[in-house]
């Protein structure tokens, strides 16, 4: 399975950008509820959702309202097989007018965006219903595209979540498939498969109450596409078990409708909304997160915040710093060892910026690799750069000395530098993905004369330089550590 895949905010928001999870802090207006899998078409991505709902966006950071969704209904999902755009969403159930007989219509279409002359969508029919008096509800629908053979997961915590499979050339139910029920106690499911399991996502808590919402994300796998899916614990989801994803942090809960968005290179990410986003009136927004994978179980991981850090590499276990002439602090080396035990001890506080800047050339200066001392040329600064867009869920950051203006950038030959100023170059707006394993890739927005992507990669124990990232080699990785 590989799913596909999510103006400017307001003055109060951005202001804050430096203080709050990027994850939470896309751009624009990003408001949803019931988020679609975020899908490509036509150079853009989009997602829809409940009713009207829908957004587009260029670059995966900043988003604008779509254009409307036929069939409007509830909480959609896409996914795209051969040359064609799957919709499924959902007419009635849900509790809605009080009941919970409902149906999942699917459609589908060449292309999403409404100025492509193939944007036309094509009525397949109903592909699951519920008549209000069965244990189910045909509801939130998700698909799942696995070795050829296309799944259809829906329900809600009215009853059971069923899986049913779809013709995958026509989207139409296979003749005879019977609905299997898979899970209990959740809504809003989606699909995955890896390395030979497949995974059950759903939203776990209450919704539709804003800042009182509970919504999380759990989830259980199996070897089989029909079950039993167990959780971490061995509790099956039929019995209400789940392992937790995501749940809410900060100012922004209530996390549901997860989708998976793979962007290749060992960096995965996933959609959902929040609930409530205290900083945006409590509105329920789209959010993008890293997704992590430990000991077989997908877990969310986290966007760097603004701070200062030493960014270690996973290879030697070096720090980046510039290159200059090491600064010893004054020191009788004799003390280490030789001093009385019951000699009073005290604090030695840490070099300086003046102390270790004062040979500092004025300026270009190289960057390397060296032992990690805690010395202000290896600690740098992290921020997201307003208006300066973004990618895939994550801002630009620009990443200095700290407490300087000396600015980390992309410099021709594959070299990396620390230019004397920041000012907004391309070249000195970084994109930094979270990879499955937890570490971090650094990519450079633009490097001179490069022709392809490139990322920071430590090239040799000592010498970092911008080269095609390689997901086998652990010279690509970083770990952003709080000094």
């Amino acid at each position: 399975m590989k799913p596909t895949l999510r103006a400017v905010a307001v003055l109060s928001v951005l202001s804050c950008l430096t203080a709050l999870p990027a994850a939470a802090q896309l751009a624009g207006e990003p408001f949803i509820h019931d988020p679609a899998t975020i899908t490509a078409s036509d150079g853009k991505y989009y997602t829809y959702g409940t009713g009207t709902g829908s957004l587009v966006s260029d670059d995966g950071w900043t988003w604008h309202a779509g254009a409307e969704r036929p069939g409007r209904g509830l909480a959609p999902d896409v996914i795209k097989i051969g040359d064609r755009f799957y919709v499924a969403y959902a007419a009635g159930g849900g509790g809605m007018n009080g009941g919970h007989a409902g149906a999942i219509k699917l459609m589908w279409t060449k292309s999403l965006d409404p100025k492509s002359p193939e944007y036309e969508f094509h009525e397949v029919g109903d592909v699951a219903t519920s008549d209000g008096v069965e244990a189910t509800d045909a509801i939130d629908p998700a698909f799942l595209y696995a070795d050829g053979r296309l799944w259809l997961s829906y329900g809600t915590y009215y009853g059971y979540i069923q899986l049913v499979e779809l013709d995958p050339k026509t989207g139409q139910r296979i003749a005879g498939n019977q609905p299997v029920a898979v899970a209990i106690d959740m809504e809003a499911t989606a699909m995955m498969y890896r390395d030979g399991w497949y995974y059950l996502l759903g939203t776990h808590g209450t919704c539709c109450d804003g800042p009182n919402s509970s919504y999380n994300i759990r989830v259980g796998r199996s070897r089989s596409v029909q079950g039993p899916y167990l959780d971490n614990m061995g509790i099956p989801l039929l019995r209400g078990g789940g392992k937790l994803v995501a749940n809410g942090r900060g100012r922004q809960y209530g996390p549901g409708h997860f989708d998976l968005i793979e962007l290749g290179d060992g960096v995965e990410k996933f959609s959902m909304h929040y609930e409530a986003d205290l900083d945006r009136s409590g509105r329920s927004v789209l959010a993008i997160a890293p997704l992590l994978w430990k000991d077989g179980w997908p877990v969310e991981g986290e966007n760097i915040k603004a701070g200062t850090f030493e960014i270690e590499s996973e290879r030697s276990g070096f720090a980046l710093q510039i290159a200059t002439d090491f600064v010893r602090m004054d020191f009788d080396r004799r003390r280490s060892f030789m001093a009385a035990p019951t000699e009073r001890v005290g604090p030695i506080p840490n070099q300086t910026l003046e102390q270790d800047s004062a040979a500092w050339p004025a300026g270009r200066i190289d960057v390397d690799l060296g032992d990690y001392m805690i010395r202000p040329h290896q600690q740098w600064t992290v921020t997201p750069v307003p208006e300066a867009g973004g990618v895939m869920g994550t801002p630009y950051y620009k990443i200095v000395l700290a407490g300087t203006d000396r600015t980390l950038t992309a410099a021709a030959n594959s070299k990396v530098e620390v230019t004397p100023i920041f000012t907004g170059a391309p070249e000195q707006l970084w994109r930094i993905d979270q990879l499955t394993d937890g570490s971090y890739r650094i990519m450079p927005k633009s490097a001179p004369g490069a022709t392809g992507p490139v990322a920071l990669m430590a090239v040799g124990a000592s010498t970092p330089a911008l080269v095609r990232f390689d997901l086998k080699s652990d010279a690509g990785r970083w770990l952003f550590r709080t000094p």
